[in-house]
């Protein structure tokens, strides 16, 4: 029996799947949610994908309160800190955006020490390298600048609760600091495990499958399957070389928007469309719109990744992004007829 893993965020699209590889592999599981009400969702999610849960328990955590965080990391060999507010549309306050991911990254890390935890893996985004740039290949070492023009809320709360954590992890004065690990996904696509198809590049795609997107962005960057995602959390815990490493996940090629919609085309889907939409139109859109205003950083964008690190750390061949996309549809599909 391994060592009990404290992840948070259980009920996320992510962290589903992380939960499915820790509970595959072994793990005891510690998962939290907001509302324990949703406990049995969870449980009945995990359960639906073949995974056993009877070493999963679930507690109620909040990014925005201290309550539970030190009771929740108690005994907790590792950590892994997924939940992180995620929306596309730029809230009217930046700050009820930004402050929850930099307080909740935070409790955790605090939590964890204070637990001798031996590693905290968070998980980042890309969005922290390659916010701000718009052709080229950015690694590992590369920071977004959140200063830079259209750089939307998102991105600067991922910048920031990430460059808190390494400031949090630098800080450490003892002999026996923790480890951090940061996974820093791309644009993430893949199947959904249970029937929430309300994240953003579910609700992007399930826009283009219901023929509700006429023009797609022109934009493409470094795209990753879940799966890919969760299973590079899962190796992260107990490979000791990635102590202290930003690990992208992601593609090292760009993919867009309207190449995925040409893979759906020629699977036979009717609905998505492989117009570029003029960015002068989305930017006008903006004005009204706060969902497009969030997009306006990414337009335009041509950008690929290095992610060597990433495939001679874990021996790692990703998923590609047509099979991604086409099983996301597949799923996305069956969900709906089963409605």
């Amino acid at each position: 029996m391994k060592n009990t893993i404290l992840l948070t965020g259980i009920s996320g699209y992510i962290g589903l799947h992380c939960a499915k590889e820790l509970l595959d592999a072994g793990y005891s599981v510690r998962g939290s949610i907001r509302n324990l009400t949703k406990g049995q969702e969870v449980r009945d999610t995990l359960a639906a994908a073949s995974v056993d849960t009877q070493n999963l328990t679930l507690v109620e955590l909040d990014l925005t309160s201290d309550r539970g965080w030190d009771e929740a990391a108690a005994d907790c060999e590792f950590v892994m800190h997924v939940a992180s507010p995620f929306v596309l549309a730029n809230p009217k306050e930046p700050k009820d955006l930004i402050s929850p991911a930099i307080e909740g990254t935070l409790r955790a890390l605090r939590a964890a020490k204070k637990a001798g935890v031996q590693r905290l893996v968070l998980t980042g985004s890309t969005v922290s390298m390659m916010g701000s740039m718009k052709t080229g290949t950015f690694s590992p070492s590369d920071w977004t600048d959140v200063d830079a023009p259209d750089i939307n809320t998102y991105t600067k709360s991922k910048t920031l609760a990430e460059k808190a954590a390494w400031d949090f992890i630098n800080e450490q004065s003892d002999d026996a600091p923790m480890e951090l690990t940061v996974i820093a996904p791309g644009g993430v696509f893949g199947p959904p495990l249970g029937r929430n198809i309300t994240g953003q590049s579910m609700s992007m795609l399930v826009q283009m499958l219901g023929g509700k997107m006429p023009m797609v962005p022109n934009t493409a960057f470094p795209m990753v399957d879940v799966r890919d995602v969760a299973k590079l959390h899962v190796q992260a815990l107990a490979l000791p070389k990635t102590a202290g490493k930003r690990i992208i996940a992601a593609s090292s090629e760009p993919h867009g928007f309207q190449s995925a919609a040409q893979f759906l085309k020629d699977e036979g889907y009717k609905g998505p469309s492989t117009r570029i939409a003029p960015n002068f139109l989305l930017r006008l859109l903006a004005n009204f719109d706060r969902e497009v205003k969030g997009m306006l950083g990414i337009l335009g964008m041509h950008l690929g990744s290095d992610n060597s690190q990433t495939r001679d750390l874990f021996n790692w061949t990703p998923i590609t992004f047509k099979q991604s996309v086409l099983e996301t549809a597949a799923a996305v599909k069956a969900i709906q007829d089963h409605k």
